[in-house]
Formats: C-alpha cells, structure tokens, sequence
C-alpha cells in the first residue's frame, strides 16, 4: 500500500471540512476564493446582503482552519 502524501492528506481534509459546513457557508467560500467572486456579486447571487457573505465567510474559514492542519516545511 502506498501512503498518501501529505498534499493529497492536506486535499482530502480540505474535501471533508467543506463538505462538512452548512450550505449556505460552503457556497459563498466557493463562490469568493475558489470562484474568485468579488463580494457584491456573490451577496447578488445568494441573494443576500455583502455583511452576510462576510461572516458567512468568516465562519466558514474558522472551522476550516479548525479542521484541517497544512504540515509546514
């Protein structure tokens, strides 16, 4: 059996972690750092207020940093 390295470790913690948020928190990350949305567009698309996608992003970047730990070189 071959052991995982640790940036595929790191990945599929990543992969977990995002799965694990509330949807609402999971689409604005993706939406702002993995679409690289500004803002006032992903607010437009949930259809809610620019504040909201702040802490929702907020939020969900709390828990990930809580769940996933990247090895330091």
């Amino acid at each position: 059996m071959v052991a995982a390295s640790p940036d595929q470790d790191v990945s599929m913690d990543l992969r977990r972690a995002m799965a694990s948020l509330p949807p609402r928190q999971r689409a604005a990350v993706v939406l702002r750092y993995w679409e690289d949305l500004p803002i006032t567009e992903v607010a437009q698309l949930l259809g809610c207020t620019e504040g909201t996608v702040k802490s929702q992003c907020a939020k969900a970047l709390a828990t990930l940093r809580g769940q996933v730990s990247v090895p330091v070189e």
